[in-house]
């Protein structure tokens, strides 16, 4: 399925490249938004799989990349977690109406969280795959920290490019002024957290610990006991499709 890349400007940010369809005649329901991982994009087989449900159920759904992801300007390590969070919002008020309902893959799902809480009245419904909220506190350890402070950037090998993860100061230090998981989040929507227990990158406590802070008595905790952090196999993504048709 090959959709038409669009871009827009945001003031006072980058050219931001998305893709929208709208919903079939007569079909309602929220908007679904998908939120990309950290260093990730649009194109991703999750954000695919789901758009390619929806375009089938004639669901409205918005696929975007963050400022120097992907196909949109900008310089990947200019931006910060309040830059991306940013440039959902834009996006979603630009190019939707309506409820919208966010998926967030790993960053997405903190990136999710602070766009429902900066928009309760739009946000409906959350769905997080190995959501990620306060990584920049868990995610490294201390010579690490020291490093991005020191040297103003750390770099890693990545699992899953040929790219060094790329993790700078200007980011590290807008999640640590924005993280979350200290207080009650204060949604009140349906929640959904799907987490593999094989998760490498971020231990699946953490959907536990997301649970607990939402103010929502509607969440429900999806673990899938041999899932790794992608969960992209084909059962995997099923149970995504699944979760996500029920909430409407």
């Amino acid at each position: 399925m090959e959709d038409d890349i669009l871009y827009m400007q945001r003031p006072g940010g980058a050219n931001l490249a998305y893709c929208y369809r709208p919903a079939k005649d007569g079909v309602k329901g929220s908007t679904l938004v998908f939120l990309p991982g950290y260093m990730s994009d649009m194109e991703g087989g999750k954000a695919l799989a789901l758009d390619a449900w929806a375009a089938d159920s004639g669901c409205a759904m918005l696929r975007l990349d963050y400022a120097g992801c992907g196909a949109s300007g900008g310089e990947f390590e200019e931006q910060s977690l309040i830059d991306w969070r940013d440039d959902v919002l834009f996006l979603m008020e630009k190019v939707t109406s309506g409820s919208v309902t966010l998926i967030g893959s790993s960053m997405g799902g903190w990136l999710m969280l602070l766009v429902a809480l900066a928009r309760p009245m739009r946000v409906k419904a959350m769905v997080g795959i190995a959501a990620a909220p306060d990584f920049t506190d868990w995610g490294f350890t201390q010579e690490q920290k020291m490093t991005i402070l020191r040297e103003g950037k750390l770099e890693e090998h990545s699992e899953y490019s040929d790219d060094p993860y790329v993790t700078t100061n200007i980011f590290w230090q807008s999640g640590e002024a924005n993280r979350l998981l200290h207080k009650e989040i204060a949604f009140d929507g349906a929640v959904r957290l799907l987490h593999g227990q094989e998760d490498a990158d971020v231990p699946w406590a953490y959907a536990l610990e997301i649970s607990k802070k939402m103010r929502s008595a509607d969440v429900q905790v999806h673990l899938v006991k041999d899932g790794d952090h992608r969960l992209s196999r084909d059962q995997d993504i099923a149970l995504l499709i699944d979760v996500v048709s029920r909430l409407d």
